[in-house]
């Protein structure tokens, strides 16, 4: 069992630039209630407010979200993610907190679990899952095998999360809701994997039956290296992304002059964008599929 857990209400500083609690804004007179409720200010949760301003985005609600259940719960989850700078939420990810027992609120997502103090920490004055917990979360409760890796390959990308880490806090919580869906995870994730809609591509690659391909495979070509998002090095054959940041003039020519040196060599560069690897999987698997069959035919 867990160690037990101690709740006391923290005495925070109100900053209103950011999600505060709008009670203790007004008491503290730094506000009026009129003005919580005019345009100036938004309202995320109840009595938690935000200046208008500010995009309600995943970071934004998981920061508020952390002043909502302050003294009593934990953020985690894709909105854990977000602020810990890894992330990988598809757009109507919910904000997930833990909590000891039930609340319901609309826009947060609770989960009533216990926690052991040494998986969260504070950032600033929200207390969020330690990016091993929040892996350890995520592998359960994303909608698919393809983005529970691609969650926890972000978290081990950017935060340098240990699966082995991931392991022991699966063995605190055996019996744990979801919980035999960590191993198959965690079997999958490459801390190699520079972005989620790379992760995406190859868990499509998987799914379909072919084999793993390498992550980030360094290639020498015209004296400069490259790193390949995904290849099968003995077909010279690559998948890349080709996300938004591609689409600049300057790395639009970066990326011809890169694939000019690739061809030179005999390699062949496959591209796919969002709309196909979110919602075409099985077309990317196809496309692979048949140009490797190609070119072993060759």
């Amino acid at each position: 069992n867990p160690p037990r857990l101690r709740f006391r209400r923290l005495r925070m500083p109100i900053d209103l630039t950011t999600a505060f609690r709008g009670s203790a804004a007004v008491a503290a007179g730094l506000v009026t209630p009129g003005q919580l409720r005019s345009r100036r200010y938004q309202r995320l949760f109840p009595d938690v407010y935000a200046p208008a301003a500010l995009q309600p985005d995943l970071a934004l609600r998981a920061r508020a979200a952390g002043v909502l259940v302050r003294g009593r719960g934990v953020v985690t989850g894709y909105a854990a993610a977000e602020l810990v700078g890894a992330s990988s939420a598809p757009a109507d990810a919910p904000v997930d907190v833990l909590l000891p027992s039930s609340y319901r609120c609309d826009g947060l997502t609770v989960h009533r679990e216990r926690w052991w103090p040494d998986e969260a920490k504070r950032l600033g004055p929200t207390l969020v899952a330690t990016p091993e917990r929040i892996a350890y979360d995520l592998a359960r409760w994303a909608r698919s095998l393809t983005e529970r890796v691609a969650a926890v390959d972000a978290l081990a990308f950017h935060c340098y999360v240990e699966l082995d880490a991931v392991r022991r806090i699966r063995n605190r919580h055996l019996g744990a809701h979801l919980g035999s869906r960590v191993s198959e995870v965690l079997a999958l994730v490459n801390p190699l994997a520079a972005s989620p809609m790379e992760s995406r591509i190859r868990i499509a690659l998987h799914l379909d039956g072919l084999p793993a391909p390498v992550v980030q495979h360094p290639v020498t070509a015209r004296g400069s290296r490259f790193y390949l998002d995904l290849a099968y090095p003995h077909a010279w054959l690559a998948i890349e992304y080709d996300g938004a940041e591609h689409r600049g003039q300057r790395r639009a020519r970066r990326d011809l002059l890169r694939e000019a040196a690739l061809t030179a060599l005999g390699w062949k560069i496959l591209r796919f964008d969002a709309d196909v690897v979110l919602f075409r999987p099985e077309h990317v698997a196809a496309v692979v599929r048949a140009e490797l069959a190609l070119r072993a035919a060759v």
